[in-house]
């Protein structure tokens, strides 16, 4: 069960402490993108872009893992000028491993943010990365990820708890 908990909860990415992070010794940070950093399918936008450059500037190494076809994780990553992995069939731990390598991060200093539980969560956890799970930032998803979300809701409500 503790594979679907993660390691602390946030409101979204855009409210994370990455000082105090980067202060604790992470300096990897695996990025889910939809519903993450932007609504699903949505463009790279100026909030994305200014926290991507912050981020980078502050010295953290970026790469975006997703589930999503290439086309889609390119345009996304690029707006940001990111490295990424495309298909990385989360909750399976090779999107996680091969972000790592690109940003020459060990699973030790190494974070991963995303919002679902069976996906983001459970790969992160699974790789061994530090897990900070999100809400999602809007409620408009295909259906099969709405499906999703009423299975993940007993896990969310436990890792609200235990995630204080």
């Amino acid at each position: 069960m503790f594979i679907l908990i993660p390691d602390k909860i946030a409101k979204n990415a855009y409210m994370i402490n990455y000082d105090r992070l980067y202060d604790e010794g992470f300096r990897g940070i695996i990025f889910d993108i939809d519903n993450t950093l932007v609504g699903h399918d949505a463009p790279a936008d100026g909030e994305a872009k200014a926290l991507a450059d912050r981020l980078k500037s502050k010295g953290f190494s970026i790469c975006i893992v997703s589930n999503n076809e290439e086309p889609r994780v390119k345009l996304f990553a690029g707006a940001l000028d990111l490295p990424y992995v495309y298909k990385a069939g989360k909750p399976l731990t090779k999107g996680y491993v091969e972000a790592m390598r690109i940003m020459g991060t060990q699973k030790e200093n190494t974070l991963s943010i995303g919002d679902q539980v069976f996906t983001d969560v459970a790969g992160s956890r699974r790789a061994g990365v530090y897990t900070i799970m999100t809400r999602r930032l809007y409620f408009k998803e295909p259906p099969h990820i709405h499906l999703k979300r009423i299975f993940e809701a007993p896990f969310r409500l436990i890792s609200m708890i235990i995630c204080r």
